[in-house]
């Protein structure tokens, strides 16, 4: 724990954009007012000009060292009071990072930026009217994002607008995310709705579960059908929806395709069948039947020991032999998961997985950075897990992303996570034309995702305005088989809510 002195009590929301600052450089902090025995102290100075200019300061005085840093920006309108509050946390921001910068000797090429969406600030600009070089200026000057974050921030948008044309259009109709919380075994790192299977069955809160989901998919069907709401997209996730039976699955399916409005105009369906312990022939024909080819099988890594630490129940072989089962059974959309930094993986053994990867060639690949999510069991147990320095995994973030460019995929989109490894990125490849559209539009926010199922999450994006108001369904499939029916009736009610009086044009 690094103990942080400043000089004066921030306001809590303030507090917590310089401790996510101060985190980016030691792996926890705590920011305190006065303290004895704090390791660095801090002085700031903020005010505000009568021509809406911020000026910030910032003093740190550490191992007998002074570092210093000031900063200004004008804006053209004074703005309302959260404006403003974003405004100073945000040049508040800048000045500590720079002289944590400078008294670590470490740079963080996402600037400030800590947030999980950053091409969506992107966007937010791209549609404020300004050119590419006009915001490439704002992100380097005042988020202080380096040359080749941004340059894959523009990268990734231009491949999502040739993906989505109408993308800034696309909030007239929505996408639908189907939770099934179950997997074989709960992996160390999870944090999903994730419940071992075998235990659930017994306890008949699979079926119980199934029963629930199908009056949910019916309940929220009709409403859309009733409101002539067109479907872009669905994706099946979890859990991992493939572990339930061959003829569940059918029947959930059968249900989705009778009660979804128009069908046929839904663009993509997506099933998420990451764990490759899961899939069986009996299974892909389900999906064949259906016409869906879009699903997952994950590796994360391409060696034994790693599978066995994490908590993976499968090897290494069972994940190649489950591709080429699914590729050779006509599934001709396939994503693999890859997770840089997981316990005892350097170079060495992350060079191995991609070596495995360029073998399968598969339509997408997901380079993800390991994030140690507060709920995991790998964060409850750090000491068990010892995991590759920033620099290492900084190096592999490399090491992937010309392997990308070598094999011919292109990056179409990407988020970031809290307490995620050198602080880097997580990023989605493809092959051109094999973008999921689904990724895509949850990660820019730029319509409403339905969550239906156990631990799905509904995030109402109105259309006009952008405000984005949330819904959880329970986690657990005891809670759900329990409150799913109110469930049903809050979305409707926050459906309702959402688009009375708005014009949504067809």
């Amino acid at each position: 724990m690094k103990k942080i002195e400043v000089n004066e009590l921030f306001k809590e929301d303030w507090n917590r954009v310089l401790n996510h600052i101060a985190n980016l450089f030691f792996e926890d902090s705590k920011i305190v007012v006065t303290s004895d025995d704090a390791e660095l102290s801090f002085r700031f100075q903020h005010s505000i000009d009568k021509d809406f200019t911020i000026h910030t300061a910032s003093e740190l005085v550490a191992e007998g060292q002074t570092y210093t840093s000031t900063y200004s920006i004008r804006y053209e309108t004074e703005g309302t009071e959260k404006e403003q509050g974003i405004r100073m946390k945000r040049a508040l921001s800048h000045v500590m990072l720079d002289v944590l910068e400078q008294y670590t000797g470490m740079t963080q090429q996402w600037g400030i930026l800590t947030g999980v969406r950053p091409t969506k600030l992107y966007h937010k600009y791209r549609k404020e009217g300004l050119s590419d070089g006009e915001i490439f200026a704002i992100l380097k000057k005042d988020f202080r994002i380096s040359d080749s974050k941004i340059a894959l921030m523009r990268e990734i948008v231009e491949r999502q607008l040739v993906t989505i044309p109408d993308l800034d259009e696309i909030g007239k109709e929505l996408s639908v995310y189907i939770g099934v919380p179950f997997c074989p075994t709960k992996c160390a790192y999870c944090t999903f709705p994730a419940y071992a299977i075998a235990s659930n069955r017994k306890a008949g809160r699979v079926e119980s579960f199934i029963d629930g989901l199908h009056v949910e998919i019916r309940a929220m069907g009709k409403w859309l059908k009733e409101n002539n709401m067109n479907i872009t997209s669905v994706y099946w996730g979890g859990g991992t929806p493939t572990s339930i039976e061959a003829d569940e699955m059918d029947a959930l399916y059968k249900t989705m395709f009778e009660s979804f409005p128009n069908p046929d105009k839904i663009r993509e369906i997506t099933v998420e069948a990451g764990r490759p312990d899961t899939i069986t022939p009996e299974k892909i024909a389900v999906l064949k039947k259906w016409g869906i080819d879009r699903i997952s099988v994950n590796p994360q890594s391409y060696t034994d020991e790693t599978l066995k630490a994490i908590g993976r129940h499968h090897t290494v072989q069972e994940t190649i032999d489950k591709f080429w089962l699914s590729r050779n059974s006509g599934m001709n959309n396939i994503n693999m998961d890859l997770i840089i930094g997981l316990p005892n993986e350097g170079i060495e053994e992350f060079q191995h997985s991609l070596d495995e990867t360029e073998k399968m060639q598969p339509e997408s690949l997901t380079v993800h950075t390991l994030s140690f999510k507060r709920a995991s069991e790998m964060t409850h147990n750090k000491d068990k897990y010892k995991v590759a320095d920033r620099e290492t995994v900084t190096k592999m973030m490399d090491m992937a992303s010309d392997w990308t460019k070598e094999n011919g995929y292109k990056p179409y989109y990407l988020y970031r996570q809290k307490n995620i490894l050198g602080n880097l990125e997580n990023v989605g490849y493809c092959k051109p034309g094999e973008e999921s559209i689904y990724n895509i539009v949850i990660m820019e926010e730029v319509q409403t995702i339905l969550g239906i199922g156990c631990g799905a999450s509904s995030k109402f994006v109105n259309p006009n305005s952008g405000k984005i108001t949330q819904f959880h369904n329970p986690k657990d499939p005891a809670a759900y088989i329990m409150t799913f029916e109110d469930a049903i009736e809050k979305k409707i009610e926050m459906l309702n809510d959402l688009y009375n009086g708005i014009t949504v044009e067809k």
